[in-house]
């Protein structure tokens, strides 16, 4: 049944959704939680599951799926009426999200564009990723399985991810290195993206230091001229998008 506990609950998820918005979003500042509402496609398929969820857990036939069609098609959002949405999530423009029907998403959770919550095969039961509270997700990034995302991590633009990722752990790569941001904890939603860690680009440097030294100890044994310098990757960094 739907009564006016249940309407509370969604009036309430609402208010969250749209304070998200207004904290997480910059372009939200001084915007009326109405226009929010009215203009902010990523509230307005939150708004919509909500309600299509609603009807899915009542038993009403039909109407939960038609919804979040609808929705997707408005919003360009694509949330499964079964899938368990928390509190204060805030999906930054939107436009390519996926949530599957088995994903789990906890409180004050980023997306941005692009993410996707997918299951892996064919199998039923339990199969699309666990997101925990206090994750940001980058623009692009594959979430796949069954696996859990821990508290308060981190996942780069356009990574792929298909195992559990640790409480407070940045995340790139194809597939999803955890990694660290110099050495501290990642907190907040503004992760500096420009300046993540790169594994590859570490393996690289570490390969050409040991070409090097042995290129260096060759010529040693012949006598011969000393090798031209290997060139070290550069790390160019631009200024902090997050404002550090």
């Amino acid at each position: 049944m739907i009564g006016l506990g249940t309407l509370r609950r969604v009036a309430r998820e609402l208010r969250h959704d749209v304070g998200a918005a207004h904290d997480r979003d910059p372009a939200a500042r001084g915007v009326s939680s109405l226009e929010i509402l009215a203009a902010w496609p990523g509230v307005q398929a939150l708004l919509a599951h909500r309600v299509a969820q609603l009807l899915s857990e009542a038993g009403v036939p039909l109407a939960p799926r038609m919804l979040a069609l609808a929705s997707r098609s408005f919003t360009n959002i694509e949330i499964h009426p079964r899938a368990q949405i928390g509190d204060g999530l805030f999906i930054d423009h939107g436009t390519g999200v996926v949530i599957g029907e088995t994903a789990e998403v906890g409180d004050n959770v980023t997306m941005y564009q692009g993410v996707t919550l997918g299951g892996t095969g064919f199998a039923t039961g339990k199969r699309h990723p666990t997101v925990q509270d206090n994750v940001t997700i980058g623009s692009g990034a594959k979430l796949l399985g069954p696996i859990t995302i821990g508290h308060g991590a981190k996942i780069g633009a356009n990574s792929v991810v298909i195992h559990d990722v640790p409480p407070n752990c940045t995340v790139v790569g194809v597939p999803g290195h955890p990694v660290r941001v110099e050495g501290v904890r990642p907190e907040g939603p503004d992760a500096d993206w420009a300046h993540l860690p790169d594994p590859v680009a570490d393996a690289v440097r570490q390969l050409s230091a040991r070409v090097a030294e042995l290129e260096r100890r060759l010529a040693e044994a012949e006598g011969s001229p000393a090798p031209a310098e290997v060139v070290a990757l550069r790390d160019r960094r631009s200024p902090n998008p997050a404002g550090g």
